[in-house]
């Protein structure tokens, strides 16, 4: 992990219905996990236990249950005499995390090609279809979310369990500078574009096609996130 000079900006005022204790360790990873994906808790943020545990109505216990399955997921770095804070992930790091990303999306939407069901095919299309909605509302989390289920869904649709937890492993590391990049409103018609490109392929049943344009777009987003990264960073 990249090492920083600058102190760790601290965890930023949170808002959350309190939690009920039905599926409490499951909902608490899941609403951590979102802040880091959508930037709510920065990179490099110093995680205040005490404040995180009045927000969500949890005691430590479970919180803390939680941030080490974070940190197993590569989300959450504990330090013994310093706390958890939200990982830096280094330039180098960013880079190698995307290029294999582009391997594993490509080979997944080959075998979706052969696998896809109408049923997912339908569902691909309407979730691009809301795409288009967000992008014209400007709603940026709508537009993430249904990007993101779209690059899911072709996953699912490639029916390989191993492809599938290696996908998922990566990409949790990968989510909030993928969020990130999306925040970039001209990158928004591009990514709508590759999209239809990549239902055309779909129902072509194009794996050759499919895997070409996922590897393109995923190695083209690491580019844009480099830049961005390197643009902010000290």
């Amino acid at each position: 992990m990249q090492s920083s000079s600058m102190a760790a900006p601290a965890t930023p005022a949170l808002q959350l219905p309190r939690l009920e204790r039905q599926r409490l360790h499951d909902t608490v990873v899941e609403h951590l996990r979102g802040f880091i994906t959508e930037g709510v808790l920065p990179p490099g943020t110093k995680l205040n236990e005490r404040e995180l545990c009045e927000t969500l109505g949890i005691s430590r216990t479970p919180l803390r249950e939680a941030l080490k399955v974070l940190a197993g997921e590569g989300l959450i770095e504990i330090n013994p005499n310093r706390g958890a804070s939200v990982a830096r992930m280094s330039e180098l790091e960013i880079r190698e995390a995307f290029e294999l990303m582009s391997g594993l999306e490509a080979f997944a939407g080959e075998l979706a090609c052969e696998r896809i069901t109408e049923a997912e095919l339908e569902q691909i299309k309407a979730l691009h279809n809301a795409m288009v909605v967000s992008k014209s509302q400007h709603d940026l989390v709508g537009y993430y979310q249904r990007n993101r289920a779209i690059h899911d869904l072709i996953n699912l649709a490639s029916r390989n369990s191993a492809l599938r937890q290696m996908y998922l492993t990566v990409n949790r590391r990968l989510q909030a500078l993928r969020f990130l990049s999306n925040q970039q409103a001209p990158k928004w018609d591009r990514a709508l574009h590759d999209h239809e490109q990549m239902i055309e392929a779909l129902q072509a049943r194009d794996g050759k096609r499919l895997s070409a344009i996922l590897r393109q777009h995923l190695l083209e987003k690491r580019d844009a996130i480099m830049l961005l990264v390197q643009s902010t960073r000290p």
